[in-house]
């Protein structure tokens, strides 16, 4: 096939390529996450400061709740050096011996200037579990535009910070405090990978990170530069060559500027990352921080415990947009508002036939649809897991079908309409659409459903409203069928015979020059109940025209002779 596109007047000149890692024999690409990784989640630090409001203390203090509710054992909370405001809501949940748990570990960021670390670490006074994380830049941009210093300045940056956090934590904190190290080399992603690991090494030489002291390492995409792919490359290069490995918790910070931070992380994970950090929902500088929902919904949905409740995921959404004054979009995986929703009628057929066919497998294993593997098109996972109803899987617009209109009804209402009747009422809908335009909602269904099958007490309509019924059986097996009624306003009495009420019943109301004959017919109980309802649903060949009718009724027989009425009725509209 030709390609017709043209070249654009975009400046591509500007820009060049991203550096590619020579690794022949990679590993990562056969490997499968299998556990959930380590998390931190960055909200209070890297999500709040990206806020055009920054959080109130009382919006951090309930994000901070949040997250030790969702199970986050790692938590960065601030950067106290950086004003008054950090350093007193770090103070305030150190202080408050019921904020945080005994197996949460909070992380606190700085600079590598000592005045800097001296307020970080004054900062964790009395923390029972507590890391200070230390940064700088370590780019070539950053070497020669930002601090006008060569790699060994840059280094020793790292080295002496390192030293300084080390010195400072030991005149400051007790021994009640369980002390942690972070290093990260700012912008590796774009630093030569022979520079992040001498700088690297440099921290740990100083750290001396053993059995019973862990160091972590963190590798940020502070800026997304590469394919998830290259990313991953960069990752196992950096595992395989670091010195101590088994004593360096690597962890992994993508940002999301070229929209694959999911995937990087996920690749991360594969190619020896241990931990990941990230906001809930991407908040975060610029186009964000890797999405921590996301990626535990991702493991969720391959059947990896998570280790993280996302169980109520539009309380998690609540307080995340109460906190950051920031709204989560309809379409975001997981927790919008419309992800787990069809309108297309082919997806919704197929939803419809799927929920069908779980219940059938369930129904013959005899276990409920909850113990049995999920398996439903277009939804990868079920919305119940996440505290989402079924009633917004299925809406209905220009665009869809039979299928959704009928699992609306089936869900919401418990009729289970046969397939003839499903193509005529969509008909119904689909006119209904093409008229009003926009989405048609399962209230609006429901209502017209009513109006177009079901009789109204309050505004009959219709030439035939039914009233008592009797019916005997001969002996040669016959049914006589008597019925009061009101046919064409006039309050009369129908008899009839046939081998069957219904067959009876069209013989009937062909006494009065109703001309209506039996094409199919079902009917189902509307629930488990001794007291259910029944749902009977007949075509009718009435005239030239074949339509549908419907009855409810506790009694199946007197439903039956509604369904009969309804097709009756809607004929003379």
């Amino acid at each position: 096939m030709p390609n017709f596109q043209r070249p654009s007047a975009m400046p591509i000149h500007k820009y060049g390529q991203y550096e590619q890692v020579h690794l022949p024999d990679r590993t990562w690409p056969d490997r499968r996450i299998t556990v959930a990784p380590r998390w931190l989640s960055t909200d209070l630090r890297d999500g709040n400061q990206a806020l055009i409001d920054p959080m109130s203390p009382a919006r951090k203090r309930a994000m901070f709740d949040l997250l030790v509710k969702m199970g986050y054992k790692e938590i960065e909370v601030g950067f106290p050096s950086s004003g008054q405001t950090d350093f007193d809501f770090v103070r305030s949940i150190v202080e408050d011996e019921d904020a945080i748990p005994d197996d949460v570990t909070i992380s606190v960021l700085t600079q590598a200037r000592e005045e800097l670390i001296a307020r970080t670490v004054e900062s964790l006074k009395g923390a029972r579990r507590a890391t200070v994380h230390l940064y700088n830049a370590t780019a070539p941009v950053w070497r020669e535009v930002v601090f006008r210093g060569s790699r060994e300045q840059v280094k020793q940056i790292a080295v002496d910070g390192t030293r300084l956090v080390m010195d400072y934590a030991e005149k400051m904190l007790g021994p009640e405090t369980v002390f942690g190290y972070q290093y990260s080399p700012e912008i590796f992603t774009d630093t030569e990978l022979d520079f992040a690991l001498e700088v690297c090494e440099g921290v740990m030489d100083v750290w001396r990170p053993d059995a019973d002291r862990e160091i972590i390492l963190n590798l940020p995409a502070t800026v997304e530069r590469s394919t998830p792919s290259t990313h991953a490359d960069r990752f196992e290069w950096m595992s395989r060559n670091l010195s101590r490995r088994e004593y360096v918790c690597l962890s992994i910070h993508p940002h999301n500027d070229r929209g694959t931070a999911v995937a990087a992380a996920e690749l991360a994970v594969m190619a020896g990352g241990d931990r990941v950090e990230g906001c809930l929902f991407g908040q975060g500088e610029r186009t964000g921080n890797v999405d921590l929902v996301a990626l535990g919904m991702n493991l969720f949905s391959q059947g990896i415990d998570p280790q993280i409740d996302f169980s109520d995921i539009d309380e998690i959404r609540r307080v995340y947009e109460y906190c950051t004054q920031m709204e989560v979009h309809p379409r975001h995986p997981y927790a919008g508002d419309l992800v787990y929703t069809a309108f297309s009628g082919s997806h919704q057929d197929a939803i419809k036939k799927g929920f069908d066919a779980m219940e059938a497998r369930a129904a013959a294993a005899g276990r409920t649809v909850d113990d049995i593997e999920w398996a439903v098109p277009y939804l990868p996972i079920d919305p119940k897991d996440v505290g989402r109803s079924y009633e917004a899987v299925i809406r209905v617009n220009s665009q869809s079908g039979k299928g959704g209109i009928a699992y609306v009804l089936k869900n919401d209402h418990k009729l289970e309409l046969p397939r003839r009747m499903q193509i005529e009422f969509s008909k119904i809908i689909q006119a209904k659409t093409d008229a009003e335009g926009g989405e048609v909602s399962p209230s609006a269904i429901w209502s017209v459903f009513q109006d177009e099958y079901l009789p109204n007490p309050d505004n009959p309509w219709g030439r035939v409203q039914l009233r008592a019924s009797q019916t005997t059986t001969g002996e040669d097996g016959v049914d006589t069928l008597t019925v009061g009624a009101i046919v064409d306003g006039e309050s009369t009495v129908l008899t009839g015979t046939g081998n069957g009420p219904i067959s009876a019943f069209f013989a009937a109301l062909q006494t009065v020059g109703i001309d209506a004959r039996l094409l199919d017919y079902q009917e189902h109980t509307m629930s488990a109940e001794a007291s259910a309802l029944a749902a009977s649903y007949i075509e009718c060949a009435i005239g030239e025209r074949v339509l549908w009718g419907v009855g409810i009724d506790a009694n199946t027989t007197r439903a039956s002779l509604k369904a009969v009425v309804s097709a009756v009725n809607r004929a003379a509209r």
